[in-house]
């Protein structure tokens, strides 16, 4: 159809000039016949740019097709070609101030990577599919910064098991576009914090919690010190300890390792019991 559209125009185009040089009425008759006959073949081409497509509506009624392969393309004259892109697409959500779920405020804030995959679907089931997705992403995003912790010991948080809760976002994402004819490519998390209100107070209890941990470490290493020490002076028969100097040894010991400031010996000039 292409074809004859522009065999019609040219041909339309060369009988009329030729009408008017030769002053050749049937001529120019003819060239506005074939030029009038070629304007349907014309009208129906469509130019498809890569990476989008064309959806086709006949008559503002019913779909007829979807035009994917770039290029020149020819289809129905009476057909409505609505241009939809299916390239790739970054959408980022706003920062949102959501409670997790121990009831601690929070601000969160993502990235999806999306793209149009059933262009149908993208043209009459959302009256804007872009603005759908971006209400749709920044509801599920509000749902999972709910659904977790921020931080928890135990527990599958928002901070420690960033793989994990991106990859629930970008199913509960997917799934609420799909009806859009939308595909989710990736979800992640840009932004998370404590909201400004409680930070101060939520930094002192993390670094409170960094402290515990610590001493809790020192402390083993500690034990297994003192028992390794006890153990290679009884294995060599360095000294005979009683029960008492063990307990007083063990303590001197623990102060000097437990200790957050540096020691300074003090040298016993008489005997263990002065």
């Amino acid at each position: 159809m292409l074809a004859i559209g522009l065999a019609l125009f040219l041909g339309g185009i060369a009988a009329f000039v030729l009408g008017l040089v030769f002053t050749v009425v049937g001529l120019i008759v003819a060239g506005v016949v074939l030029f009038v006959l070629s304007l349907p073949a014309l009208v129906g081409l469509t130019l498809v740019q890569p990476n989008q497509a064309r959806v086709l509506q006949l008559l503002g009624s019913s779909y007829s097709g979807t035009l994917r392969t770039p290029g020149l393309r020819w289809t129905n004259p009476l057909t409505y070609r609505r241009a939809i892109s299916t390239r790739i697409r970054n959408h980022e959500t706003g920062q949102s101030k959501v409670n997790d779920a121990d009831g601690n405020p929070i601000e969160i804030s993502a990235i999806v990577v999306w793209q149009v995959a059933d262009t149908a679907l993208a043209s009459f089931q959302v009256d804007d599919y872009e603005e759908f997705v971006a209400v749709q992403t920044e509801s599920a995003v509000r749902h999972i910064a709910g659904s977790y912790p921020y931080d928890a010991e135990g527990r599958m948080s928002l901070r420690e098991n960033a793989d994990e809760i991106t990859a629930a976002m970008s199913e509960e994402v997917h799934a609420r576009v799909r009806s859009a004819g939308v595909e989710v490519i990736e979800t992640r998390i840009n932004r998370l914090a404590y909201a400004p209100e409680i930070a101060q107070a939520m930094l002192r209890r993390q670094q409170a919690g960094a402290v515990i941990a610590a001493r809790q470490q020192i402390v083993e290493g500690a034990v297994g010190m003192v028992e390794m020490a006890l153990g290679k002076l009884e294995e060599k028969h360095v000294v005979e300890l009683d029960e008492e100097r063990k307990a007083t040894m063990v303590s001197n010991l623990l102060v000097v390792l437990c200790s957050d400031r540096d020691t300074q010996p003090v040298v016993n000039t008489g005997s263990l019991y002065q």
